[in-house]
């Protein structure tokens, strides 16, 4: 049987999350389903699934959100391994980074969580942080705004001019690291814009 994966996209629920920036994750997630016409539905791991193939033949993807707030995704992401048997080098967890550029996106396997209380919590739930992290930069807040405060704001909107274009390279990475692996991915979209 082909091996699967689950594609996490960390958020906060709610229409009042829905378009901030702490939500990039789920929105790159949300992407990556209308591309392939998959419908969320509902899971017992509290979180909403939806399954795609990204490239005919290849691996089977479960697209998922978690309903829970961000800092308590590890038990919906724990759950969703334990259900489809998946094992954590299979997990490609989709969020947002303060530490890179807004329109910038890096890709990594494992490592710290870096304050992101999110990946915090999945790497103790699911006892390993050694997951792949696809990192949507968001940048610093300006001056001295409190980063709490920054994640949960919508971006401006000047960023909203490029927004699509970076959940699509998000997208793409996702897909990239899924079809040629970690190490080719990586080359791709680390490699300087021109």
């Amino acid at each position: 049987m082909a091996e699967t994966w689950l594609i996490v996209g960390l958020g906060n629920p709610g229409a009042q999350y829905e378009r901030t920036r702490h939500n990039v994750g789920q929105m790159v997630v949300a992407e990556l389903a209308s591309r392939y016409s998959s419908r969320f539905s509902k899971h017992r791991a509290h979180a909403m699934v939806a399954e795609a193939r990204i490239a005919p033949g290849g691996p089977k993807t479960i697209l998922a959100i978690p309903n829970s707030f961000m800092n308590v995704s590890g038990g919906p992401v724990a759950g969703l391994l334990k259900y489809y048997s998946i094992d954590v080098d299979k997990l490609i967890v989709v969020h947002d980074e303060l530490d890179i550029d807004f329109d910038s996106i890096k890709i990594k396997r494992g490592g710290g969580h870096g304050g992101h209380n999110g990946l915090r919590d999945i790497a103790k739930a699911v006892d390993s942080p050694d997951f792949t992290r696809v990192r949507v930069g968001i940048g610093r807040p300006p001056g001295r705004q409190d980063p709490a405060d920054y994640v949960l704001r919508e971006f401006s909107s000047t960023e909203r001019q490029s927004l699509a274009l970076v959940l699509a390279e998000a997208a793409d990475a996702v897909e990239a690291v899924v079809s040629v692996g970690l190490l080719e991915a990586q080359q791709r979209f680390h490699a300087p814009k021109s």
